[in-house]
């Protein structure tokens, strides 16, 4: 091979290899930037709710256990589960003849007396009248308050203890519930403040108030002090029963939607705020403040949902700290108007 042709030879591979790291470079280049113009942010829109978060089960406005006062046989039962009583109405009667039969004799007695006994002796027998009176009420079961039969667990010739239960009445006009509130959260609470409760047993929020809370706290199991604030639930489906157990959330104030988006989004001009729109490429002022440390809030300029082209440079992991604002050209000091600066 001669001299000039391997000179040639050698000019063409040099050419070629010129011409292949040209591509390579331009083809990078090409990428980059293509990296460059997809790099966008979304603006997004959050909800910030002050709540405290509570759990409990919900109880019936009133209750009361059906018992026997005393010792002795069902003589008669005047309702079942499910009916609706009035409050003194008679639910169940126990064998009270002993005890009529001494007021009787009783009453005899004071009749003799009151003809020839002293006015001392007679006053005695008054008062020992009314013990026997409560022995007869004793052998009666009445309802304390308007309510449901909830259960009931007896029958006519039912031999009973005095304390035994037999059944449940229940006022559901409303529900109640007590929850535990941390003393940290007491000085938030006030009267007639919502409550939302949820239910597994029903899909939609349930909606309560705080009715009361005591002045005092206590001291759990677990060494933590808080409070048993009450609540009540005037408005509640059927479905909702006594003793269901919920999730729910005491709120403090109504939720407030915060517009946010990554800082990096925010470009500066003249220490002015401003973004640029991806799909139109409008420049837009806007008002920021700083929401942490890598978002801003937006308060005038944008609603939520735009996507925003990238005006500054991301921080690279490990980046010297003392040299990111200088990085970053004229950013203004934090905690001026419309500063991008962040709380550390």
């Amino acid at each position: 091979m001669s001299k000039k042709k391997l000179i040639k030879i050698i000019i063409i591979a040099a050419a070629v290899l010129l011409f292949t790291a040209l591509l390579l470079t331009g083809l990078r280049l090409l990428v980059n930037k293509s990296n460059e113009e997809k790099k966008v942010y979304e603006v997004k829109v959050e909800t910030y709710e002050n709540v405290i978060e509570v759990s409990g089960t919900v109880a019936a406005a009133q209750e009361q256990t059906l018992q026997a006062l005393s010792d002795g046989t069902v003589i008669a039962v005047y309702v079942s589960a499910g009916d609706y009583v009035k409050k003194g109405s008679l639910i169940l009667q126990l064998d009270d003849t002993s005890e009529q039969y001494n007021l009787a004799k009783h009453d005899y007695e004071m009749a003799t007396t009151q003809i020839s006994g002293s006015q001392k002796e007679l006053k005695l027998m008054e008062a020992q009248r009314l013990s026997l009176l409560q022995k007869i009420a004793d052998r009666k079961v009445c309802a304390t308050f308007d309510g449901v039969i909830a259960d009931l667990d007896v029958a006519v010739g039912d031999s009973l203890e005095a304390k035994d239960s037999v059944g449940t009445l229940v006022n559901i006009d409303y529900l109640t519930a007590e929850v535990e509130i941390p003393e940290t959260d007491v000085a938030k609470l006030q009267l007639n403040q919502k409550v939302e409760l949820n239910f597994s047993a029903y899909k939609t929020p349930v909606y309560g108030y705080i009715e009361s809370w005591p002045a005092i706290g206590e001291i759990t199991s677990r060494g933590a002090t808080i409070v048993n604030a009450k609540i009540r639930i005037d408005d509640y489906p059927s479905v909702i029963l006594p003793n269901f157990s919920f999730t729910g959330k005491i709120q403090i104030e109504e939720p407030v939607d915060n517009i946010i988006v990554e800082r990096y989004a925010i470009g500066y001009e003249d220490k002015e705020p401003y973004v640029v729109l991806a799909k139109s490429g409008e420049k837009r002022a806007v008002k920021v403040k700083p929401y942490g440390k890598e978002y801003v809030k937006v308060l005038e300029g944008l609603k939520g949902g735009e996507l925003l082209l990238q005006q500054t440079a991301e921080k690279k992991s490990g980046q010297n700290k003392n040299s990111s604002n200088k990085k970053q050209g004229n950013l203004p000091a934090a905690g001026s108007a419309g500063s991008a600066g962040f709380k550390r």
